[in-house]
């Protein structure tokens, strides 16, 4: 009877944890993700463009068309916490880009770093801050989505 029940419970959280291996992109992300409907990555892009300028970042680094990224000086706490007093330290916000499979459809979310000596090739230093910094970025993401969504195919 032990090896019983001991062998229904391992298939149940094998079960469980198969289930969450399997999430769709379309709820994928973590906090703060949005879906864009019917757009394209150049949409998206430029869109994120004007949010975030508006938001004063800069544009950043670049892996087109899977993320974009935006970067903005860090200001005393971040600064301290992750750049020192020797080392200027950026904010990257990365702007993931993600197609639904079989629509017109992406799954936007971000990945937040602190950058110590951003630009400087050798010298950068980056750190990914936890998820919870992605979710102050959520409303961001909805004014792309706003801006973004509803177009054509094309640009």
């Amino acid at each position: 009877m032990k090896r019983l029940t001991a062998s229904l419970f391992s298939f149940f959280v094998a079960l469980f944890f198969a289930g969450c291996l399997t999430t769709p992109v379309a709820d994928s992300g973590g906090v703060g993700a949005v879906t864009v409907t019917n757009t394209s990555v150049n949409r998206i892009t430029a869109a994120a463009q004007n949010v975030f300028a508006q938001s004063g970042y800069s544009p950043g680094p670049v892996n087109y068309p899977a993320w974009v990224a935006f970067d903005k000086p860090a200001t005393g706490f971040s600064n301290a916490m992750w750049g020192g007093y020797d080392r200027k330290t950026t904010i990257r916000a990365r702007l993931y880009m993600t197609q639904i499979p079989g629509t017109n459809n992406y799954r936007l979310s971000t990945r937040i770093y602190a950058v110590a000596n951003p630009g400087e090739p050798g010298f950068e230093d980056k750190h990914q801050l936890s998820g919870i910094w992605a979710s102050e970025f959520g409303p961001l993401l909805q004014k792309i989505k706003t801006q973004a969504s509803g177009a054509s195919r094309g640009f």
